[in-house]
């Protein structure tokens, strides 16, 4: 099956949480698409590699930060704007997970994830609303089913999930009126990725999972990425607000079976 095909010349593209794993594919094709990449995440070490990997164009630009501080989210969007400019797309990705019973999850645990997610999702936002391209800046909020499906041993993270799809609708709302437009993005079971590993660590957990996809399969990272440069082009210019799930059908029937 051939790729859609974008182009994205010019574009000044931030990724949070962007030097690993699905943020890091998403990362890598808006760069195969002429993007002029920025990329975060706590990790220096990561942060240096997806710098010299995601300088397709133009040098990329890296940022180590944890989201849940301000100050360092606010400090890098002004360097990066003081090196691009601006922002026309932005994707905030970082994230945090470990699946427990709710009997084994700490306060310090639960706020973990909460912040990593929810609050991270919000500083990332708001720290980059006075760069973004107005109109036309593309906002996209990596989700996961976890929003709106209950799901044994994930209470933190439904909670945390769920809190960003609202910061996406209700900023939507908000900030549609200077032509920004803000989706969700949640991923099914992806293959490759460290969250399949640690909740389908076996290949018998593997084959429950493609049972319970529709399709029969789990995704690929670069299907995350389609579907986010799909949602950042002309193409979808009169989508906003939307939560769209990239799973091969996988939370139709709303549950997923391979992992309950």
């Amino acid at each position: 099956m051939t790729r859609p095909t974008y182009d994205f010349s010019g574009k000044n593209v931030f990724v949070f949480g962007g030097t690993s794993g699905i943020n890091l594919g998403i990362a890598h094709g808006f760069a195969r698409a002429g993007a002029n990449l920025s990329v975060a995440s706590r990790n220096p070490d990561k942060v240096a590699a997806a710098k010299d990997a995601l300088s397709h164009t133009h040098p990329a630009l890296g940022f180590a930060l944890d989201v849940r501080d301000w100050d360092a989210v606010k400090a890098a969007v002004d360097a990066h704007v003081a090196e691009r400019g601006s922002i026309d797309i932005l994707i905030s990705g970082a994230a945090g997970n470990f699946p427990a019973p709710a009997t084994a999850i700490s306060s310090k645990g639960f706020r973990t994830v909460t912040d990593i997610d929810t609050l991270g999702t919000w500083h990332v936002m708001r720290a980059a609303y006075d760069a973004l391209t107005k109109p036309g800046a593309s906002i996209i909020n990596i989700s996961a089913a976890q929003a709106w499906i209950a799901m044994p041993l994930q209470v933190h993270v439904c909670a945390a999930k769920a809190g960003v799809d609202m910061i996406t609708r209700c900023l939507a709302m908000e900030w549609g009126r200077d032509g920004i437009r803000i989706n969700s993005v949640a991923p099914g079971p992806i293959a490759g990725t460290e969250g399949m590993a640690r909740l389908a660590p076996t290949p018998e957990a593997e084959a429950r999972v493609n049972a319970g996809v529709p399709l029969g399969r789990m995704g690929t990272v670069d299907e995350i990425a389609d579907a986010c440069m799909f949602l950042s082009s002309d193409a979808a210019r009169y989508i906003s607000g939307a939560v769209i799930p990239v799973d091969g059908g996988s939370t139709a029937g709303r549950m997923l079976s391979g992992l309950s």
